[in-house]
């Protein structure tokens, strides 16, 4: 097996650098962590339950501190408001011992006094009107007042039980979604296609080592965990015993090798697609157990090597593979309607007939009649009206 060459200077693989998307540091520095920690060195505190090593991220909104201070602040402002107008209104009830006039600057001094609970005693309501709306209506903004001032402190108490409950709820419902190890630059084009050919964000698990790379695939609205896919504990937070498909995008093949292994011995029934950089170690990828190898470096090659010799093959080939814009190359179940005839009368065109656990070319005499339980691999024109096999 050829490994990549490390450069322990620069603490990534050789020739690394070419998966991932320009200068975005979020995505670079997956590979900065390098995928290549061995499975009994671990420090202490990546095993600690908090460790932000294992990790599972939700999406949320990004909000600022500077908005997050400035809407507190506001709610405040809007409680003292309320609690001034309420003491201004009824200042006939109110006496101040100084003058006995309770002016609008008056009631501004009491609501302070009173909502900040320090209470001086020299402005006092005397009137029924008075100590009713003190009791029903001063009283709960004094409270509302206070949970604003500590609205920072009990947020921090409640967000670990929030993100408790939210994960717990979420391993309870997550049944048959697909993985994703390695969010670079194959990552990411992966999670793209699924989404382009509808599958629902929330059945998509992102795992990755960086901590910035997963919150910059939550962002996106992908539910991330942390850590090394390497180690079972970190596929069974992202439930891949669940899982329907598990994607392995990892950007060294000695990676790729571990983390299939340690998939396929956690899930026997998934698909397990894996992409690899050297063609001679697809082979043991798929002793590894991985359903499918994709060979990114020889991939790219034979297209570069097409679009030299016809440009606009290349073209064609780079939209065939790009979901969503121009021509798609998909998979999908025979009509009714199509029952019994030709390939070639098919609305689409037919590149290869899927017969169970064949593939048949288009002009392979066996595939002259489609069949109910045929799959076909077609050439579509991009838009949502696939059939859908009634």
């Amino acid at each position: 097996m050829k490994l990549p060459r490390h450069d322990a200077a620069a603490g990534r693989a050789d020739g690394d650098s070419d998966d991932h998307s320009g200068g975005d540091p979020a995505h670079n520095q997956a590979d900065d962590h390098g995928w290549s920690e061995h499975r009994g060195g671990h420090s202490a505190d990546h095993d600690s339950p908090g460790s932000l090593a294992y990790r599972v991220m939700f999406p949320r909104q990004a909000i600022g501190p500077l908005v997050q201070v400035s809407r507190r602040l506001a709610m405040a402002l809007l409680v003292l408001l309320a609690t001034v107008l309420i003491v201004y209104l009824d200042r006939g009830g109110y006496h101040d011992n100084a003058d006995d006039t309770v002016s609008f600057l008056d009631a501004l001094y009491y609501a302070t006094v009173t909502l900040s609970t320090t209470g001086y005693g020299d402005i006092v309501p005397y009137s029924v009107t008075a100590r009713l709306c003190n009791v029903f209506l001063v009283t709960p903004l004094r409270v509302i007042f206070l949970i604003i001032l500590v609205g920072t402190t009990l947020e921090v108490l409640t967000e670990r039980t929030r993100e408790l409950w939210r994960l717990k709820r979420w391993r309870s419902t997550l049944r048959d979604h697909i993985v994703i190890v390695g969010y670079g630059t194959k990552g990411r084009s992966a999670a793209q296609t699924l989404l382009g050919r509808g599958i629902a964000v929330e059945k998509i698990v992102i795992v990755d080592p960086s901590p910035k790379v997963i919150q910059a695939a939550t962002a996106e609205g992908f539910v991330g965990v942390v850590g090394d896919a390497t180690r079972n504990d970190v596929l069974l937070r992202a439930e891949a015993e669940r899982a329907k498909e598990i994607v392995i995008a990892a950007q060294r093949d000695d990676t790729a090798v571990l983390v299939t292994l340690t998939a396929r011995q956690l899930n026997k029934r998934a698909y397990i697609v894996a992409s690899v950089r050297e063609e001679e170690n697809a082979p043991l990828l798929r002793q590894s157990g991985a359903n499918a190898v994709i060979t990114s470096s020889s991939a790219a090659g034979r297209l570069l090597g097409l679009s030299m010799l016809s440009p606009s093959v290349g073209q064609v080939m780079e939209d065939l593979i790009t979901y969503g814009s121009g021509l798609d190359l998909i998979e999908r179940p025979v009509t009714k309607a199509e029952v019994g005839r030709a390939p070639r009368d098919v609305s689409d065109l037919v590149v290869s007939i899927k017969r169970g656990h064949r593939l048949l070319g288009f002009d392979d005499p066996e595939a002259g009649t489609l069949q109910f339980a045929d799959r076909l691999i077609a050439i579509h024109r991009a838009g949502p009206d696939l059939p859908s096999g009634e």
